[in-house]
Formats: C-alpha cells, structure tokens, sequence
C-alpha cells in the first residue's frame, strides 16, 4: 500500500488504491467515543462525531498528501473538552509522520459546506502552526481553491503533494457547498449534497445543476464509493430516523455508488416543480422545504424524544440529555 519512493508516496499508480468501509458505527454504549475513527486506508481516516455530542454526528475526513492533509470540516461542537477534534487530528497526523517522516508538513482545514454542524470546531485549529482554515462563506472558498470564474461549473485541482483532488462547486443545499473527488481512493465526498438521509435542496434550481455536474463527472472518473456526511435512513427502505434521533442501531450504510449518485439525479428530476417532501428508499427529498414541511420534520423528532425520555424514566428514573446541533 505504501507505494513509496524516497520518502514520496506515489498516489497516482494503480489506483483507485484499496480500502475497507468494513467498520461499525458505535451507538448507545457506555465507552462509546466522542469521535469514532477508521482508517480507509493508512493515508485516508473517517472520523465521526459521536450522537451523545451531538445527534446530527457529522462525519468528517482526514486526507494524507506528500505535503500535506487536508481535514474536511470540523463537526457540530466547539468545546474541545467535549469534541477533542483539534487533538485526535494532531495524533493522527503525528502517527502518519511516524511512518513517513517529513521535515515539515502543512495541514488545511476546509469544509463541505458552511453549516453550523460542518464548521463548529474551526477555532481550535485557529493556532495551529502549518495550518491554513478555509473560511465558511462562498467567496472564501471559491478564491482559496482558484475557481475564479468558474463557480460552480468548473472543476479544480487542489494538490495535497502527489495526491491531486478535484473539487467541484456544488450549491443547492449551501451556497459554498463543495464535492471533492480523490482519485486515490475513487471516493466521491459530497458533503450534504448526496447521503443516505434527508437531501435538504433550499435552491432546487442549483441543486439539480449540481446533481446533473456530479454525474457526469462520475461517468468521467473511477467512483468506487459516494460518501456524505450523514447517516439518517434506517435499514428499511425510505424510512428514516426522526430528526434529533441520538440512537440508530439499525442505520444504513453510510457509503452510497456512482448509480446512486444517479438515481437521487433521476429523482431530483422527477419531483421539479413539486415543493415539499419525496421519499425514495435510500434518500429523503426535501425540495425547497415549506414552513409546513418543517414543522412536521420537527414534530417527529419531538415526538420521538418524547417517547425515548419516557422509556429511560421508566428503565433509570432519569431524563436523558439533548444534541444542539444543526443542518
């Protein structure tokens, strides 16, 4: 797997490079931790925030270059005593130098999307020395990674030393929502553009673009995983569970293909022009979501957390904490 050369690892020959998505989830338990990690490979980690932080438990992506990581968002908590991201990154990078020891090796931090439960842990990287955090808003990331006049049409190189990605501007469900492509791995992250939950489009119009663009772009390149960065359907198709749900023994998986990635296309297409919420079985619709809408999302979930603080009074006598994340 190292594919080293004096020290440089080679990320372009044989790819996509193998991996293992073979990891399960950890929910409900008494040492479950605040931030699950799994090595993709030994230059790829997905990490994912644990729903007793917070129930929206982003997952988040640390990517290894020659010269370089890069972190791709930060989570939906600040405090570092409860979300210790700027410490499980720094012994993660620590780790990988061990192996492949540079004399100085940068890190960027940057973000699918700049909502409140990507972008949350950003202030603990703010010291960091070799680090350059990517600011939230669109015209912040559109001049980082050189788009120029290119937004959102084109695609762009950003190169981490070796390991060049492509990142493709992908608005529709945030203004400065990003995909980034790896072709070492051939995993497509789309952030909260495409995952196995509810696909929240606020501009429907740009959000179909932005679908229509990742598909041909997968038809042009080597996709051998789609990941987001939410799990919120069960295993039972076009069920989904409710919004603040902090347990979810039976979730699906969280990687979804290349005709997956066509089928939310297909369907996007299907509901234009019909606001409110489609259900398909491994993804929710919600197209430009009504106040109505909304309210029905949220009187689920709170009937649900309802349910579940009356079960643990019942088995404890106590009342059991709340998330505050967001999306």
């Amino acid at each position: 797997m190292n594919r080293s050369t004096e020290g440089l690892i080679d990320f372009t020959a044989g790819t996509p490079a193998e991996g293992s998505l073979d990891v399960a989830w950890i929910h409900g338990t008494a040492d479950e931790p605040r931030i699950q990690v799994h090595h993709y490979d030994e230059h790829t980690v997905i990490l994912r925030q644990s729903k007793r932080t917070n129930y929206e438990a982003p997952f988040l992506f640390l990517l290894f270059g020659n010269e370089r990581a890069l972190l791709l968002d930060t989570g939906a908590t600040a405090d570092p005593e409860l979300f210790p991201l700027r410490t499980t990154v720094d012994r993660l990078i620590t780790e990988w130098l061990d192996g492949y020891p540079r004399e100085q090796y940068g890190l960027v931090v940057a973000h699918t999307h700049g909502h409140g439960d990507h972008v949350a842990s950003d202030a603990q990287f703010a010291d960091r020395p070799e680090t350059t955090v990517v600011a939230r808003e669109e015209e912040a990331v559109r001049s980082f990674f050189g788009f120029g006049d290119h937004w959102p049409t084109g695609a762009v190189t950003f190169d981490l030393g070796g390991r060049a990605l492509g990142v493709l501007g992908s608005p529709g469900h945030h203004r400065s929502a990003i995909t980034v492509y790896d072709p070492w791995t051939g995993i497509m992250f789309t952030g909260d553009t495409v995952l196995p939950g509810r696909l929240y489009a606020f501009d429907f119009t740009a959000f179909r673009a932005t679908l229509a663009r990742l598909v041909v772009f997968a038809e042009a390149h080597t996709v051998v995983h789609v990941l987001g960065c939410h799990i919120e359907m069960t295993s039972e198709p076009g069920r989904d569970y409710p919004l603040g749900a902090t347990y979810q023994p039976d979730e699906r998986a969280l990687q979804l293909t290349a005709a997956d990635l066509a089928a939310v296309r297909d369907a996007a297409e299907a509901v234009a022009g019909r606001r409110g919420i489609h259900r398909f079985n491994d993804f929710v619709i919600y197209n430009e979501p009504r106040p109505v809408d909304q309210l029905r999302l949220m009187a689920r979930g709170l009937a649900h957390k309802l349910r579940s603080a009356l079960t643990r009074r019942r088995r404890t006598g106590v009342s059991p904490g709340s998330g505050t994340g967001h999306r």
